[in-house]
């Protein structure tokens, strides 16, 4: 993975294995809805955001694709997700098209297949393939998945290798209270770029005195270390946050931490998974 941060003003981007960029601070949207998800999109983008991720299943597309009417569509890095329940060649193809008239844009940058599930079992070449006449196509510009383990990702790369089809992300609860190290290291060795979703442990690292206690040292708050250790860690960020406060703090990253502040959060994960779990192993 090639890392650029050309400029410390601006935010920094990876270059992902489908030889397409990414910036490494994005929005996530995950429950923003109506006309607040259009504000808030609207807000974020003239902050200085161009990483939104939203889903099939946020049912929030219509509304980002207004939102950013008025905003190049080159700046921005656009992702969705699949659902995963009942894919087929042809279910692949159509819910792309799909997505992409809600969002009203020719291509996505990113397309996930959101959760592993066991439907994926009988005909996951077959998916995969959908993905690749995608990629093929220019409808997504690079393909992920989501929620996999190094099982599944296995599994995975074995398929896709044969196709030619990068898997170039794999999007993950991350965080320092889930610090997912043999993930992260399988990833790493595997060209395969991490987002972390959900990188405040859904507010968590706030109470965390260990975070709070080094915020302090640095003039920043928990979440704001949080997020920069994620950086450091060389993963992808995607807080959510509607208040121009909050959409600001998550770009003020703009500082270092020591190393031996580094290992003390890199102790504080307890294993816990905050997200509502879907886990299911095929193959």
């Amino acid at each position: 993975m090639i890392l650029n941060f050309t400029n410390t003003m601006e935010i920094p981007k990876i270059r992902l294995n489908s030889n397409y960029e990414m910036p490494r601070i994005g929005l996530g949207t995950a429950g923003l809805l109506k006309e607040e998800c259009i504000e808030t999109i609207k807000k974020a983008l003239e902050i200085g955001y161009n990483n939104l991720d939203t889903a099939e299943s946020y049912m929030n597309e219509n509304e980002i694709g207004l939102a950013i009417k008025n905003f190049n569509r080159e700046n921005l890095f656009i992702a969705s997700k699949i659902s995963p329940v009942e894919l087929d060649f042809y279910r692949v193809l159509g819910a792309c098209e799909e997505s992409l008239a809600r969002l009203e844009t020719s291509y996505l940058d990113l397309y996930l297949i959101h959760w592993p599930d066991k439907s994926l079992n009988s005909n996951f070449k077959e998916i995969l393939k959908a993905f690749k006449k995608l990629y093929d196509l220019g409808k997504i510009k690079s393909f992920g998945v989501s929620n996999f383990t190094i099982n599944h990702l296995k599994y995975t790369l074995k398929i896709a290798e044969e196709l030619k089809l990068p898997v170039s992300v794999n999007q993950v609860e991350f965080h320092p209270i889930l610090y997912q190290k043999e993930l992260l290291n399988f990833c790493d060795r595997n060209n395969i770029a991490i987002t972390s979703y959900s990188p405040l442990a859904k507010g968590l690292v706030f109470n965390n005195p260990i975070l709070s206690m080094i915020g302090k040292k640095y003039n920043k708050t928990a979440g704001q270390i949080s997020l920069k250790w994620l950086l450091n860690k060389g993963t992808i960020v995607i807080p959510k946050a509607s208040t121009e406060k909050h959409l600001k703090e998550n770009l003020d990253l703009d500082f270092e931490i020591n190393y031996n502040d580094i290992k003390k959060i890199d102790e504080i994960s307890n294993g816990r998974i905050l997200a509502r779990q879907k886990f299911a192993e095929f193959g």
